[in-house]
């Protein structure tokens, strides 16, 4: 009877554990009321430009995540940020935010086809494509030194490029990538505090029903170290 209540315990215990979002830091991009309408990384390609002249060779290919925020309720949107940020170089972070009024603006500028609470979507479409059709297109990112930034959506027709859209960026300041910083370390730190409790779980539960198993599943872990 005690066996069976410890079991029990040690089940509840897991269940419990693995949709625990509690140790989880409050994402600061979401502190102003914005919600996450995309997160994902994708393949872009890095270019510096010196002044204002436009940088002619090919750029180094990395992986960004791009996180696409939005203010206000889906399909009545009223403001949109997106941010892009690298694993490879936590002090990467890069800011596109845009209201109605300026999408007004970018919308006569570029002649494009769709309103408002439309352009979240024909983001998120764009992005895709790179990642799914990276041959035809291209997200290319050129990084100015005074802290500004385009990011370019091209297409690959065969005979010629074709600029699908265009958005303005502008690195984040000390303070806000601090922030960030502090989030994500803290963020990560807490996921494996969450794991390794997960893992004595997991190790507890198997120890009481299947001990052989357990001394299989230890031996295998040790194998396969280096």
């Amino acid at each position: 009877m005690a066996d069976l209540l410890n079991d029990k315990a040690l089940e509840a215990s897991l269940q419990s554990s693995m949709g625990l979002h509690e140790l989880e830091e409050v994402d600061p991009s979401l502190a102003d009321g914005h919600s996450i309408f995309y997160e994902r990384e994708v393949p872009f390609e890095l270019r510096s430009a010196q002044g204002n002249e436009e940088p002619r060779e090919v750029g180094a290919l990395e992986a960004i995540r791009v996180k696409i925020l939005a203010l206000g309720d889906e399909g009545a949107f009223t403001g949109l940020r997106v941010e892009l940020t690298s694993e490879s170089n936590l002090f990467f972070h890069y800011v596109h935010e845009l209201d109605i009024a300026g999408f007004k603006k970018m919308q006569q500028g570029q002649n494009l086809m769709v309103d408002f609470a439309e352009y979240p979507s024909v983001m998120v479409r764009n992005l895709d494509n790179c990642i799914k059709q990276p041959h035809s297109h291209l997200a290319v990112l050129v990084m100015k030194r005074d802290g500004s930034a385009r990011l370019d959506f091209i297409q690959n027709m065969e005979y010629k490029f074709v600029e699908l859209l265009s958005i303005d960026l502008k690195a984040s300041g000390e303070d806000v990538v601090r922030e960030q910083i502090s989030y994500r370390y803290n963020a990560l730190k807490n996921r494996m505090a969450l794991m390794q409790a997960r893992l004595a779980d997991v190790n507890a539960l198997v120890k009481i029903k299947n001990p052989s198993l357990l001394l299989q599943l230890k031996k295998a872990s040790l194998s396969s170290l280096p």
